[in-house]
């Protein structure tokens, strides 16, 4: 959770308040509902809280943004990522039920009111939105097939309106496509722990 304050100095009481119930939810779900490794739950906010926040080192994102979540599993990156932006709107999006239904009551036990959940593919949501962010749950090239369908015309953000997800590993094969308009980021740039050294976020505007 220190981390978090390190990286974040000016979030509000009522941020770290969220920020902090996650443990204690996450522990409880997941003894329910695998979400997270067991093995990675101690390391919730370093790995899967902090991770998540390294979209937002890419952008701070507008008021009124509105963004998918793509696979989201438990509620990642969206959730660290609703609490960090209370004035975006987040939709939850993943094929598996009992995920999202983690997500959800996480969601609602912390308050947050900009989170909508839903247990689709990405390819049967019709709605558009500002940005698509993912973490990990597919290859680029799949991933920008999908989703281009829901993309906004409208722009109100630093960047145009895109695809922003959280990698690991070597990326070189899967960003050729898009070699020309990809942006590649070292997440280790943003934030010093050894977990990211190898960890990236790609932008990719559509």
């Amino acid at each position: 959770m220190n981390k978090i304050i390190n990286y974040f100095p000016n979030i509000s009481e009522e941020q770290k308040r969220q920020f902090s119930a996650l443990y204690d939810l996450y522990l409880d779900w997941n003894g329910k509902i695998n979400v997270i490794s067991r093995k990675d739950i101690e390391n919730l906010y370093e790995h899967h809280v902090l991770h998540s926040l390294a979209i937002a080192k890419v952008l701070n994102f507008s008021d009124n943004t509105s963004i998918v979540d793509v696979g989201t599993g438990g509620g990642f990156p969206a959730i660290p990522l609703a609490i960090l932006f209370p004035n975006v709107k987040f939709h939850l999006v993943d094929s598996i039920g009992k995920k999202i239904r983690v997500a959800t009551e996480v969601a609602n036990a912390i308050g947050l009111k900009n989170c909508t959940f839903s247990h689709s593919r990405i390819e049967d949501v019709k709605e558009t939105f500002h940005f698509v962010v993912s973490r990990a749950v597919m290859p680029l090239p799949d991933l920008v097939r999908l989703c281009k369908k829901n993309i906004k015309k409208e722009q109100i953000n630093a960047l145009p309106n895109g695809l922003i997800c959280l990698k690991g590993g070597e990326l070189e094969q899967e960003v050729l496509p898009f070699k020309k308009i990809a942006t590649l980021y070292n997440v280790s740039d943003f934030f010093s722990e050894e977990f990211f050294k190898t960890k990236k976020a790609v932008y990719v505007p559509l």
